[in-house]
């Protein structure tokens, strides 16, 4: 299997000979009007396309350069677009040898529909793996001309049809919530055959393998219906994360069919994989190889990873990324596999996303097990010889510590030490309160099992997301307590939403379909992401944390209007708290309403903390 993918990329498409030269792509396949950067290049695809003269007389578009590659089947058009420039279709025409094509190119106006609003510390992010999670329209549900005709809720490896019929549906289900941001695993066409995967064969129902970053999967619905959801969601002041992936493209994409030049991918002579190991990014003494093999190894054999450093393929993808938020309207911008990515792309590509955009936000995933080499993903404050400019991040590191608070047992160093020192180093980060927390996602255990199905480990996890620093996230389905390992496979995880299908014999979405336990998790979290969508201080209060002793942990949210306590007990064992220590935060409070139960403390210079439990106080005058 290595070897046929390998030899899918290495194989340069023969030469044309005579035949009629015809054009069938155009990407982007539209632009705007008035976009800051004027410039724009296109890449033209058809039999021949790179032998054609190409001219452009529409007023106020300018063809500045047409450049040509390996394959003739290619042309790169470089065009700059006034702003005087009128909405209309554009016509690209080639000519060779008496033969004239031509081909419409639409030039759009912009609209003043809300678009790249951002996610801040004041979001709620709702985690969604769209084939997962609700089915609204069974039409779409399988295509006989797709590599992958399947579908089979019965097989866990198969897609089972969900779509953004279905999510729309549930968007009410999201605001009751508490939450006020969805991102999906990416939407964006995986026309993938099934793949061989230890033993099992399995379809692309998780997205990462674009096969036409132009086209919305039609098994979620297509490009319109990706629009009307975006649409829906900002109605109901809901934002929307969409799920980037620059890293590699699908087996099947189709470039890959006919591929413009050799350096388009990183080749090798024998197929390598990257090592997945982080540490010779960062290494001041790492062997250049290591390094290498890390950036250029291809993430399975499945996925042909890009090369960012050709210039062709940097802007393919930066202009697909501008193109996506302005057509779509998203709001944010989560980055696959980040730290696999070429670095001084990706500084590119943020930086030309935020001069249209500005508010838009940018997190990526870099799965490390540190702060340090979490920092040199996000604008930093060490003196690494690059410098990130990436506003965010995915803060794996916090979420590891929060892990290890639940999970070890009260020690000098391990327990809720872990969480408190991870906090500790955030001097690292230029601004730490822009990285997005999480407990789990879709390439993990889920939390609850994580924490041994503990209703109190979970409620005091989901407490400490919901409070702490940063831009909280959540995976679908922990608010109502799906658990599972991924060990034997990730299915495990990814199971379908109760409910999210007309013929599901539970209905989670209903208070009625959930067991009792069900709805005290679910309540739980609705209820403390209410009262933190509604408080400030909750969002752009600072944090004060005092260490850690015998597994009590507080921490304090404030500004000049309101203080938000929060004290942890980890242990096993009950315990009291005197809260004269934190006299610099408490001092001119004598009382404290609990966030959670609605009880008025009217002593509060010492707190009965119950085993496994963390209390959200309010303090009052």
């Amino acid at each position: 299997m290595h070897k046929s993918y390998l030899l899918l990329a290495l194989l340069l498409p023969l030469m044309a000979g005579a035949q009629t030269v015809t054009i069938d792509r155009v990407n982007p396949t539209n632009w705007w009007v008035g976009m800051k950067n004027p410039n724009v290049q296109l890449l033209v695809h058809g039999p021949g396309a790179g032998t054609l003269t190409y001219s452009i007389a529409y007023p106020g578009v300018k063809l500045v350069k047409a450049s040509t590659v390996d394959n003739p089947n290619y042309a790169f058009l470089d065009l700059t677009i006034a702003p005087t420039a009128k909405p209309g279709k554009v016509q690209l025409v080639g000519k060779k040898d008496g033969q004239t094509i031509t081909e419409a190119w639409e030039l759009r106006a912009r609209d003043n529909t809300p678009k790249a609003q951002g996610v801040t510390p004041a979001d709620f992010i709702y985690l969604a793996m769209p084939d997962r999670f609700a089915n609204g329209d069974p039409t779409n549900d399988k295509f006989a001309d797709l590599r992958d005709p399947n579908m089979d809720r019965a097989n866990p490896f198969f897609r089972h049809g969900g779509d953004l019929a279905g999510a729309a549906q549930h968007l009410g289900y999201l605001k009751d919530l508490g939450v006020t941001a969805i991102w999906f695993t990416p939407l964006i066409e995986n026309n993938q055959p099934l793949t061989n995967e230890g033993g099992s064969m399995r379809a692309s129902y998780h997205g990462y393998g674009f096969t036409d970053q132009y086209n919305v999967d039609r098994r979620f619905g297509g490009n319109e219906a990706y629009k009307a959801f975006v649409q829906q969601a900002h109605q109901a002041g809901l934002r929307v994360v969409q799920d980037a992936v620059y890293n590699h493209v699908g087996s099947m994409h189709w470039i890959l069919q006919d591929l413009p030049m050799k350096s388009w991918l990183h080749q090798w002579p024998t197929y390598t994989n990257t090592s997945y190991r982080y540490q010779p990014i960062t290494d001041p003494y790492a062997a250049p190889s290591d390094r290498k093999i890390t950036l250029d190894g291809w993430f399975v054999p499945f996925l042909p990873d890009l090369n960012q450093q050709n210039p062709y393929v940097a802007n393919y993808l930066i202009e697909n990324a501008i193109w996506s938020v302005e057509n779509f309207g998203i709001d944010a911008w989560r980055i696959d596999t980040y730290m696999y990515n070429d670095q001084p792309f990706m500084n590119r590509c943020n930086a030309a996303l935020l001069a249209e955009y500005p508010r838009l936000h940018i997190f990526g995933e870099s799965m490390v097990n540190n702060v340090v080499d979490q920092a040199y993903y996000t604008r930093n404050n060490i003196s690494f010889p690059f410098k990130s400019n990436q506003p965010g991040g995915i803060d794996f590191v916090l979420e590891y510590g929060m892990l290890d608070a639940l999970k070890q047992p009260v020690s000098y160093d391990g327990g809720v030490q872990r969480f408190y020192q991870t906090l500790a180093q955030d001097a690292v980060y230029q601004d730490p309160t822009r990285l997005v927390t999480l407990l789990d996602n879709h390439d993990q255990n889920r939390f609850l099992s994580e924490v041994g199905d503990d209703l109190d480990k979970y409620k005091m996890g989901l407490t400490w997301l919901l409070t702490t620093r940063g831009i909280p996230s959540m995976y679908y389905g922990t608010e109502i307590l799906m658990k599972n390992f991924k060990d034997p496979t990730d299915a495990e995880v990814r199971k379908d939403f109760p409910g999210g299908w007309p013929d599901d014999k539970e209905n989670k979405f209903t208070a009625a379909g959930r067991s009792a336990r069900e709805n005290e998790a679910f309540d739980f979290v609705r209820k403390l992401a209410t009262y933190r969508r509604g408080h400030q201080v909750l969002h752009t209060g600072k944090l004060m944390q005092y260490l850690p002793e015998n597994g009590l942990y507080v921490y304090f949210r404030y500004d000049a209007i309101n203080t938000v306590m929060v004290a942890s007990n980890t242990s096993d064992k009950a315990a009291k708290l005197p809260t004269a220590r934190f006299v610099e935060r408490t001092g001119g409070f004598s009382k404290a309403r609990n966030v959670l139960t609605g009880e008025t403390l009217n002593d509060i210079s010492t707190l009965a903390l119950p085993a496994k439990t963390a209390v959200v106080l309010e303090l009052l005058k």
